[in-house]
């Protein structure tokens, strides 16, 4: 819990010091803060602590697997709550192609996993479903407000559920030592969980929360492709035609020949 406290905690800081350099005001009227700080519970702390708690007890290959099932949740959320972001046959083929893809970049390695817990599993789950609701609701709640602000205010009560978790679920309390963690814990916070969240809910404006989830197809398929360039783990098929079937899901629910819009994401 404490990676993640400090995880969130620099991409915190880093949200804060973007709206000091852009002199963007925080939200003045007191509407606006509830669902930002909710956010920051649902989309960021709960996620994560049910995340971390869920692989102690299953293998990483299922997690990632169930967690790929996000946009599934998400095109359904949002069909039923967002007028603007509806079920379409692109979407619907490039979800079911996405899906396809990761089985099968996962089969070798469910072929040898070992037997995992039904709790852990079913907390990937509620994880993603935090993920899908979370991304509709930013979508409907945040639409007015500067992206750099919807980054950095549900970070403000992520953080401080995370230090709190922390303080009350672990100890002893040990600090890092080495200049080596030190950074690493700053470059997770500032482009994991400070960069990444204001792409994150700039697509989620521009593009919907269904295309945006789609993100998640993209972890295992990275993961696999870095084992295998840096850590010379075997080329197999599943990887080929796994990496296939991901690349094609995300060309036809991301075609849209008429939407050639320019990315200011910072303060857009």
């Amino acid at each position: 819990m404490m990676l993640v406290a400090f995880r969130v905690l620099f991409g915190l800081l880093f949200g804060v010091l973007a709206i000091y350099i852009q002199h963007v005001q925080w939200p003045r009227n007191f509407r606006s803060w509830p669902p930002l700080l909710l956010l920051g519970l649902t989309n960021i702390a709960i996620p994560f602590c049910l995340i971390s708690w869920s692989e102690k007890t299953i293998d990483s290959t299922v997690a990632a697997l169930l967690f790929a099932i996000v946009p599934l949740f998400t095109i359904f959320s949002a069909y039923s709550i967002l007028p603007d972001d509806k079920i379409t046959l692109p979407k619907v083929l490039g979800l079911f192609l996405g899906s396809v893809g990761i089985i099968v970049l996962m089969t070798k390695d469910l072929a040898s996993a070992s037997r995992n817990s039904l709790l852990g599993q079913a907390a990937v789950l509620l994880a993603s479903a935090f993920y899908a609701g979370s991304s509709v609701y930013a979508r409907k709640t945040t639409k007015d407000m500067p992206n750099i602000i919807r980054t950095t205010g549900p970070l403000i009560s992520a953080t401080v559920v995370m230090w709190l978790a922390t303080f009350l679920f672990e100890g002893p309390i040990e600090m890092p030592q080495l200049g080596t963690t030190w950074l690493a814990l700053t470059w997770l916070g500032v482009l994991g969980s400070g960069v990444t969240f204001v792409m994150w809910y700039y697509l989620i404006h521009e593009v919907g929360p269904t295309r945006t989830t789609m993100a998640m197809y993209v972890f295992p398929l990275r993961s696999v492709i870095l084992g295998v360039t840096f850590l010379h783990e075997q080329m197999t098929w599943q990887l080929l035609v796994g990496t296939v079937f991901i690349l094609v899901g995300l060309a036809i629910a991301n075609w849209h020949p008429q939407n050639s819009t320019g990315l200011q994401i910072l303060d857009k």
